[in-house]
């Protein structure tokens, strides 16, 4: 693991996970709320980070800079994005909660776009003017979107992105779960790293 000073005008420091072989496919991952302890060592995150590394994916893992409403956080993952995408040929975007419903926003308007998008557990609106289920709506129909869910969670209003994820045709996934997937940790690491592993890696070599 190494450790990475995002640029930008705020703080961000992340954890890079890379394979022992060279690879030219990353993701950015974006953790939960900073303000109720998300972190990029929050365990979803780095199960997630683990099995890519094992399947030759790198993985960025950043914590958002001062606490900003969503809004400089979003600009966080936009420079998360241009980092690795200066280095790898191939990016991927990961979120879970406050991070996955930052990942749909950041996705539908960052340049250039992340290659593939998967986001766990994704809020449906951070504010009246940061929705993430009309940022899915407004992504290019060609990215691949992957988006889990748990049956059980009645902490985000998760609904309205999975509604739009099935009106573009994306992959939707429930899990046996409420908000924070205990136990939950595997299941997860297969669903997302496995997408990403299929994305990235099979579409980088065609």
């Amino acid at each position: 693991m190494t450790d990475v000073l995002v640029p930008g005008g705020r703080d961000v420091r992340a954890t890079l996970t890379e394979p022992d072989a060279e690879t030219d496919a990353i993701v950015v991952a974006c953790p939960p709320h900073p303000q109720q302890g998300g972190s990029r060592s929050d365990s979803r995150l780095v199960a997630v980070a683990d099995r890519l590394r094992e399947n030759g994916v790198a993985c960025l893992r950043f914590d958002y800079g001062e606490w900003d409403e969503g809004y400089g956080e979003r600009e966080d993952v936009r420079n998360a994005i241009r980092w690795a995408t200066e280095r790898y040929d191939r990016v991927g975007l990961f979120g879970y909660s406050f991070g996955a419903s930052l990942s749909l926003l950041t996705a539908a308007d960052v340049d250039p776009a992340p290659d593939a998008v998967a986001v766990l557990a994704p809020a449906a609106r951070l504010a009246d003017d940061l929705d993430a289920a009309a940022a899915l709506r407004s992504l290019p129909s060609e990215t691949p979107v992957r988006i889990l869910y748990g049956e059980r969670d009645t902490t985000v209003d998760w609904e309205p992105v999975v509604e739009r994820a099935r009106e573009r045709g994306d992959e939707v996934t429930a899990l046996p779960a409420d908000h924070f997937f205990l136990g939950k940790r595997e299941a997860i690491a297969e669903a997302a790293a496995g997408f990403f592993e299929g994305e990235l890696l099979e579409s980088g070599s065609q």
